[in-house]
């Protein structure tokens, strides 16, 4: 299982599968054809469908600028290995001299046939919750002291920075007015949402908090902003939302944020390595209910949680979050995207507060949910599958109405 770093990827939105793994790909082509001046690049599947609106043509062009670049779309072809397939081709006098099959394959995360790239290193021992949980009640330690023991104690250090950069995007998100780009001319929120709370009292202040905290984040990256990719760029507003709320509302220290941080990047992690976080795969299950998990457990351990306790509202987090479709509208990560991500912060929290008012023992383990979203994620049709060819997408269809 890799470093947790490889989980939380600091990068530009609005897309980790559809920006920020096309323009690492981009660059490690570039690199390895220097010479070249004209460049080839095909998107298949998902990558294709929902390319423009993600931005995908834009990052690749703009990583391989001043060269000339030619864009082929090919939404209706998926290459083997994963729906979201790029072909880099370099090119002299119209003859191919060097070609790269490669899959975008979820967070940020690049594969080719030799496997996953920067998938050398194993950190962890243990790569399932069900022996992690059990090395945590055998040894009498906590999730984020398993992180600290296999990572190193200089892995504080990169959480910081993370969860400064996450705060810093809420902040942004919060002052900026106006209209996302694109042609959805969908109006940010998170602005208003975070005037309105600190304006009411009692628990629907609370909610709002929450709300406006992650609207600010998934705004932010709608509008390309630089975010985390918790465990990606189109759910990275549910974990900042959820630690923001305990930080201002509830007083927590940083260093408590932080240990609920590492509890969600080994969380996320474990869905990582076992079933997957791509939406062009498994749906949106994959993203946001793998985040819902994520800040579930991370604030049932700031909250005082036991192991199995923090276990069992992550899985609640995933369980309930079963069969969730990727359907962006017009294939931009902003309908339902962003609604999306404060309401699963909220669910997050009562999966945290639920599991705290309970003993902890429950029937179904986060191991089955991840194995069952993996079952459910084969079983949706591909227009489910971030490829904006059914559900809200399919309905939803703003620039053509009258």
């Amino acid at each position: 299982m890799q470093s947790i770093r490889e989980l939380f990827k600091i990068g530009y939105g609005p897309s980790s599968s559809h920006t920020i793994a096309p323009g690492r790909a981009a660059q490690i082509f570039l690199e390895k054809n220097p010479e070249i001046r004209n460049f080839r690049v095909t998107l298949y599947g998902s990558l294709a469908a929902t390319g423009v609106g993600h931005g995908t043509d834009a990052v690749i062009q703009a990583v391989l600028l001043p060269h000339e670049v030619e864009i082929i779309w090919k939404p209706d072809v998926e290459l083997p290995i994963h729906p979201n397939g790029l072909l880099f081709e370099a090119m002299q006098e119209q003859q191919v001299v060097d070609s790269w099959e490669v899959y975008s394959v979820g967070g940020g995360d690049l594969q080719d046939d030799s496997g996953v790239l920067n998938d050398a290193t194993s950190f962890y021992t243990l790569s399932n919750m069900s022996d992690i949980l059990k090395w945590c009640q055998t040894e009498g330690c906590t999730f984020w002291e398993y992180v600290e023991l296999c990572e190193g104690r200089e892995i504080w250090e990169y959480l910081q920075k993370v969860w400064e950069v996450m705060q810093n995007t809420i902040k942004r998100g919060l002052e900026e007015e106006g209209v996302l780009p694109g042609t959805l001319r969908l109006p940010r929120k998170a602005s208003s949402y975070f005037i309105r709370s600190q304006q009411t009292a009692g628990s629907s202040g609370n909610l709002g908090l929450i709300f406006a905290a992650a609207l600010a984040v998934a705004e932010e990256n709608a509008a390309s902003g630089l975010v985390v990719t918790a465990p990606t760029c189109g759910a990275s507003g549910v974990v900042p939302a959820v630690l923001y709320f305990l930080k201002h509302n509830q007083g927590f220290s940083d260093q408590r944020i932080l240990r609920a941080l590492a509890t969600a990047g080994l969380i996320g992690n474990i869905v990582k390595t076992n079933g997957s976080i791509s939406g062009a795969e498994v749906g949106c299950q994959g993203e946001l209910g793998t985040a819902c998990a994520m800040a579930a457990g991370a604030a049932t351990q700031a909250l005082g949680g036991s192991p199995q306790q923090v276990e069992y509202a992550a899985e609640m987090g995933f369980e309930h979050n079963l069969g969730l479709t990727c359907d962006p509208v017009e294939g931009y990560v902003q309908i339902p995207c962003i609604e999306r991500n404060a309401f699963i912060a909220q669910k997050a929290r009562e999966c945290a507060v639920f599991s705290l008012l309970s003993d902890g023992i429950h029937k179904v383990t986060f191991d089955e949910v991840v194995e069952t979203m993996m079952q459910t994620g084969k079983d949706l049709q591909s227009k489910y599958r971030e490829t904006s060819m059914g559900g809200l997408a399919r309905i939803v269809r703003p620039n053509i109405r009258k």
